[in-house]
């Protein structure tokens, strides 16, 4: 589970800014939109927030601040070979931050220890590293790592609850790679509980990435998959009685009719094309027709395609970050998405979502905590300022709509008159 996240000097992001999924003294939607996390010093957590603001305001940098925390920590000791930069992206409005480093840090719980991982980086190296466990409730700093100008060599400082081969992995860390990310290579057992929430309990959807289809198809091939995509489609009301799935082998230089989906998992041979037929009531009760799911609208491929990526986050207790979860989604399909998460019966393990949008119908008192509800607007400098509507102390039967398009809590673009 996520619980803050703060990033400085990161794109459009100079100053430093905090993402908090805590929740606040509110008791509306107390049971619903959020959960105990059986954490020391945290009462409740929400399960879901949603993010507002003008476009290239920063909305989608900070899902990629967290996404490229992720990428580091999963991919530094293994894609990458001494010298090669890594992919810094400064504030560049400013002269005293453009070779600056950027700070990340993000605050989590694996299984029942909350745990604190941060870094500086730069081009060329990463400056610092820390992690800090709280087992019990109890800080233990089992890592830092920091980058002595004069010397040019690291200092580097392990706590004794950290065992394991420590002076070898120290040792084989490049200088633009990640401690955390090198031990896991080289066997932490300890640190695997980090590594894996960052692997595999964090899915962030921005820019060309999307909900992988293949997790749809490995659900319905299992014995009691449609039992559990069926649901999911009929309660979004897509009209969708039943699917049928048809494998068939890819013949290399054949044409490929329709929009199949592609299935490159299969092992020792040719990738399969995978079609998925809908078959929808008439008003014949015992009839049914069937689509080919390219004949189908964008936004109910999109819904079916990505059916399993969400059983797979509600079911394992992921944090999903997506950007502009609306597009080609019909307001009332996201609302239904987001009452997955706030529903205990479908959010067992208390999985959560984040994500971007401008569709203001969401700005719904009945949907969502005012703690839920963050802006993000862009400042005289060209910088990104996040801060959630609980700032400004709404009342609870505020008409939140009306008030964020009537400017009351910023984060609006500003339209001139192009007329001469």
């Amino acid at each position: 589970m996520l619980i803050e996240f703060r990033v400085t000097n990161f794109r459009s992001i100079k100053e430093t800014q905090t993402f908090s999924m805590v929740a606040g003294l509110g008791t509306e939607h107390l049971q619903t939109n959020t959960f105990n996390p059986e954490l020391s010093g945290f009462d409740r957590l929400a399960r879901s927030a949603v993010v507002y603001g003008a476009n290239a305001a920063g909305k989608t940098n900070l899902l990629l601040a967290l996404q490229f925390v992720q990428n580091l920590v999963v991919n530094s000791a293994t894609a990458t070979q001494q010298g090669i930069p890594i992919p810094y992206a400064p504030f560049k409005f400013a002269a005293a931050t453009r070779e600056s480093p950027s700070e990340f840090e993000v605050a989590f719980a694996q299984g029942d220890v909350r745990y604190e991982y941060g870094l500086t980086v730069s081009a060329t190296q990463v400056h610092n590293e820390w992690l800090i466990a709280y087992p019990h409730g109890r800080p233990q700093k089992l890592i830092e790592r920091t980058y002595d100008k004069k010397s040019e060599t690291y200092k580097w400082s392990f706590s004794s609850y950290l065992k394991g081969n420590r002076s070898v992995w120290r040792d084989a860390t490049r200088a633009n790679a990640l401690f955390l990310s090198t031990a896991i290579q080289l066997n932490s057992t300890q640190l695997l509980p980090v590594y894996e929430w960052f692997q595999k309990r964090l899915v962030v959807i921005v820019g060309s990435t999307q909900l992988n289809p293949i997790l749809t198809l490995n659900l319905l091939d299992q014995p009691d998959g449609k039992e559990k995509v069926l649901p999911f489609l009929r309660a979004a009301d897509l009209g969708i009685a039943d699917l049928e799935i048809r494998r068939e082998p890819l013949i290399p230089g054949a044409p490929i009719v329709g929009s199949p989906l592609i299935d490159n998992t299969q092992k020792g041979g040719l990738p399969n094309i995978v079609r998925l037929t809908a078959f929808h009531p008439t008003s014949d009760p015992e009839e049914r027709v069937g689509l080919d799911m390219s004949d189908e609208s964008s936004g109910t491929q999109l819904f079916v395609r990505g059916a399993g990526a969400w059983h797979n986050v509600l079911t394992n207790g992921e944090v999903l970050l997506f950007d502009e979860i609306d597009t080609s989604l019909h307001p009332h399909l996201t609302r239904f998405l987001v009452g997955l998460f706030h529903s205990e019966s479908t959010n067992r393990k208390n999985a959560q979502l984040i994500f971007t949008t401008h569709d203001t119908s969401l700005l719904d008192a009945d949907l969502f905590r005012r703690d839920q509800i963050w802006f993000v607007e862009k400042t005289p400098e060209g910088s990104s300022r996040l801060y959630p509507l609980s700032d400004f102390s709404p009342r609870k039967e505020e008409a939140i709509e009306r008030g964020y398009l009537k400017g009351r809590y910023g984060a609006l673009p500003i339209v001139g008159d192009i007329r001469g």
